[in-house]
């Protein structure tokens, strides 16, 4: 047989990690949970029980990185279900996404699960959606508690609170040889490379990642916040300006996701700069090519976003809806530090045989 992938075995692993979340946050039963990643006739007669229905997905932006690996893990998982499912690109513009929510309002879809362009919007699409009834599962971008409140027992948020990717960010550069100080001035001296402003995310991972060498006592001093909203090439080139700019006072470069970091490894070698000598490069998602960076030593660390586990909760949470059960206002998945010592954890593996 194959050899297991790590993608392969978070899978397998998901319906443990949504058990535990969905039970720690008092909603549903645990049998229900385990019917989200089964074999083929589990699959089959799990759906026969739930019966069929229609689900509408809006994702912000096909071109994401990490919402790719996501999206294909619900339609894996929906369709695997017995559900019929379409899934739309809001090509990052709420105008767009709010005429896609139409559209699915109109084909009287079961249940709805959004991940929003923009979430200060996110009480306007409960607004939309609201007087027709259907449930939403807003994923990924975390709208506020009061837009879940205004819609009770129809709207859930599943995701990872970005305040522990953060956190973990700034526990990867302090585990370093020289924790981050690495002319030994007594000074962290950093760029931050920073997603979609109007993101949760993007606003914890900045925040959270700096506080953390604050909690452990270090003085920071940062040269420069990047706006690169997600994208690789805008940190490419802002990260090539910053070392042009500021050189060797650049100890460490904070990237909210690996996109911007593989974007910013690229100018930092062209630069002549060595990650883990001369400075430290951090990101999260655990993208595969990042996970291979930190396994050759190019990048310090990343943070684990689990897809797996968080679709895997955002089915689940579905299927309570479908099947009329109760669901709570939140599920979440915790991120995972990738370090040198466990990034090999958390690559593909090779396509090749083993004997069974």
């Amino acid at each position: 047989m194959k050899m297991i992938s790590r993608r392969d075995f978070l899978k397998a692993s998901a319906v443990v990690g949504a058990t535990a979340a969905l039970t720690a946050c008092g909603g549903g039963d645990s049998s229900s949970a385990a019917s989200t990643a089964t074999s083929a006739a589990s699959t089959a007669s799990s759906a026969a029980a739930s019966g069929s229905a229609n689900i509408g997905i809006c994702i912000y932006q096909f071109a994401d990185n990490f919402m790719t690996l996501y999206r294909a893990d619900l339609e894996e998982y929906l369709t695997a279900l017995g559900y019929s499912v379409t899934i739309m690109d809001g090509k990052n513009d709420q105008n767009t996404q709010t005429e896609q929510i139409n559209t699915f309002l109109q084909q009287g879809v079961d249940v709805l699960i959004i991940n929003p362009v923009q979430t200060t919007s996110a009480q306007t699409i409960v607004d939309t959606i609201s007087p027709s009834g259907i449930p939403i599962v807003f994923i990924n971008r975390e709208p506020d508690k009061s837009v879940l409140d205004s819609y009770p027992e129809k709207c859930c948020y599943v995701g990872a609170d970005a305040r522990q990717s953060g956190t973990y960010q700034g526990e990867l550069i302090l585990a370093t040889d020289t924790e981050g100080d690495i002319n030994g001035d007594g000074v962290i001296t950093y760029i931050m490379c920073k997603g979609d402003p109007e993101n949760i995310d993007a606003q914890y991972r900045t925040e959270y990642s700096i506080k953390a060498l604050e909690d452990a006592g270090k003085t920071v001093n940062c040269l420069y916040e990047y706006l690169d909203n997600w994208d690789q090439t805008l940190a490419q080139q802002d990260v090539a300006n910053a070392l042009a700019q500021y050189g060797d006072q650049i100890e460490v470069v904070f990237c909210n996701n690996d996109a911007m970091a593989l974007g910013a490894l690229q100018s930092i070698e062209q630069a002549g700069r060595t990650v883990g000598t001369d400075i430290y490069l951090v990101g999260v998602d655990a993208l595969a090519e990042a996970v291979q960076a930190v396994v050759d030593g190019r990048m310090t660390g990343t943070v684990l976003n689990d897809d797996v586990g968080q679709a895997t909760a955002a089915t689940e949470a579905t299927k309570m809806y479908v099947e009329g059960q109760a669901v709570e206002q939140y599920y979440w998945v915790d991120y995972v530090k990738v370090t040198p010592e466990n990034a090999a954890d958390y690559l593909p593996a090779d396509d090749e045989e083993e004997e069974e």
